[in-house]
């Protein structure tokens, strides 16, 4: 993987050498910003580059004279309204990537609040991320029996008003950081290395940071009656799984929060296959699973005062002679008849049994599961919204109000009656498609519906926002990590402890 870089506060004054980044929200302000001696070269540079300001801008000076520095960069911070979070991690990743190569770098940021200073921390720390694992290589540039040039600095010092408490607000923000990058390196590796198997071993893994995890077999699985699951993975020799994973951080016997993923690790389509052209993609159809993985991560390095529950079913959706067949009819763990009328609306399957055994066996406060789930979503939104639907207004403007902040967006989309129609079936109770293309990921979310019962709920579907979706100040990475922070804001700012 790519160089981290190791992140640092302190009160005093920066180096005289090395790289700085000064930020600023008023050109005229420069010369108090960086001394007299460079005001001069400064205003030069940034009347040569137009620079104003603006949120995100920036100019550099190479070994300004008069000075020690190897280079002096200024980052715009003036935005059209109140820079919030999400601005923040963008100038924090707009500072790693105009100081890449540095040994270290200091970061003039006395002026900015606590918040403010972890956000650009660890905006940085996403940006500096890269899924370089399986490259013999890591640079076109490397010399043979070179060391790989250093893409990121190797720290990141924040000169600060308030050492103590910039601190302190880092260390609330790494672990969702860290949740974020396991979220993107579990969506990044390739289907035949995390089979389901090597999944659920990596969820295992979480136990060394205090989460509670079970892995149920293909035998418990089958011994619960979950056949919506396990129908989606009898064409693949990699067994089902599912994972469930416990954060206790708030009052004994109270009810957690809940959260499912769809993890399909590898989806062909089954028996109606995919299209040959981008189905390389499908290594990623468990990004659902992941930002539920990434969130659990989360939670338990902040030591988050909430009971938390995460439920993620582990299946490949593979094509053998055993393989589920158009036209066959399961039996869900609440009993309800699935005529499977398209074997790539296999999500809905693994989710129904997911969702009905979450609040059968949990009795959460609420559910929100996340799956990769339609491509009708991405016709509907595209790449920068994920779809949002809901049985519960308070949890739907919850979502909504974090996705605001976070920059993780939801946009509530309908559910009726009238949807429910579209998905009665004709041999059984329903069918996992809808009539034709209408409203594609609006009867999937109907689907869904059938299992939650009467518990507060909301689904999200991230396919157009979990893989592929573009790149930003702090994500250059194909696997996006979406669902990480917006689910920690909607736990923090609403279900936590005081």
């Amino acid at each position: 993987m790519a160089l981290t870089p190791t992140i640092a506060f302190s009160k005093t004054r920066p180096p005289e050498d090395g790289v700085r980044v000064v930020l600023t929200d008023d050109v005229s302000a420069l010369p108090g910003l960086v001394g007299e001696a460079l005001a001069e070269q400064v205003r030069r540079a940034a009347e040569a580059a137009k620079f104003k300001a603006k949120l995100l801008s920036s100019v550099e000076i190479l070994a300004p004279s008069g000075s020690t520095l190897d280079k002096l960069v200024v980052v715009g911070i003036k935005g059209d309204k109140a820079v919030g979070e999400e601005d923040w991690l963008k100038i924090g990743g707009t500072i790693l990537a105009r100081t890449k190569g540095a040994s270290g770098v200091s970061v003039v940021a006395t002026a900015a609040s606590p918040d403010a200073v972890a956000g650009m921390a660890e905006g940085a720390v996403l940006r500096a991320y890269d899924f370089d694992l399986y490259k013999s290589k890591k640079s076109k540039d490397d010399a043979e029996g070179e060391a790989p040039k250093q893409d990121a600095p190797a720290t990141i010092t924040f000169h600060v008003g308030d050492e103590e408490a910039s601190r302190a607000a880092y260390e609330r923000l790494e672990p969702v950081g860290e949740g974020v990058i396991l979220a993107r390196n579990l969506v990044n590796e390739p289907a035949n290395i995390l089979t389901t198997v090597e999944y659920a071993r990596r969820i295992e893994a979480l136990r060394d940071f205090g989460l509670e995890v079970e892995i149920l077999e293909e035998e418990q699985l089958a011994e619960l009656k979950m056949f919506a699951l396990l129908g989606v993975a009898q064409g693949s020799p990699s067994p089902a799984r599912l994972a469930v994973i416990r954060w206790n951080g708030g009052a004994e016997g109270e009810a957690p929060v809940a959260f499912v993923g769809k993890g399909v690790v590898f989806d062909t389509g089954g028996i109606s296959i995919k299209p040959a052209a981008g189905m390389e993609d499908m290594k990623g159809d468990m990004g659902g699973s992941a930002a539920v993985v990434g969130l659990m991560r989360a939670l338990a390095g902040r030591k988050a005062k909430v009971n938390a529950v995460g439920v993620v079913g582990l299946v490949e959706n593979a094509i053998d002679g055993k393989a589920q067949r158009p036209g066959d009819i399961v039996r869900a763990m609440s009993g309800t008849t699935i005529e499977v009328l398209n074997t790539d609306a296999e999500g809905r399957l693994v989710l129904a049994d997911a969702l009905w055994y979450t609040q059968d066996r949990f009795k959460p406060r609420f559910m929100v599961n996340l799956a990769t789930l339609t491509g009708a979503i991405i016709v509907a939104l595209g790449n920068h919204y994920a779809g949002l639907f809901s049985n519960d207004d308070t949890l739907s403007a919850q979502l909504s109000s974090a996705g605001e902040v976070t920059g993780e967006k939801v946009w509530r989309m309908p559910l009726g009656k009238e949807y429910d129609k579209m998905i009665e079936g004709k041999f059984a109770d329903i069918r996992n498609i809808g009539g034709g293309r209408a409203a594609g990921s609006i009867t999937a979310a109907q689907f869904l519906q059938r299992f939650v019962n009467d518990v507060p709920w909301a689904h999200l579907d991230v396919a157009g926002t979990a893989m592929g979706s573009p790149s930003n100040e702090y994500s250059q990475s194909w696997a996006s990590g979406f669902g990480v922070r917006l689910l920690d804001r909607l736990v923090a700012d609403n279900y936590e402890q005081a």
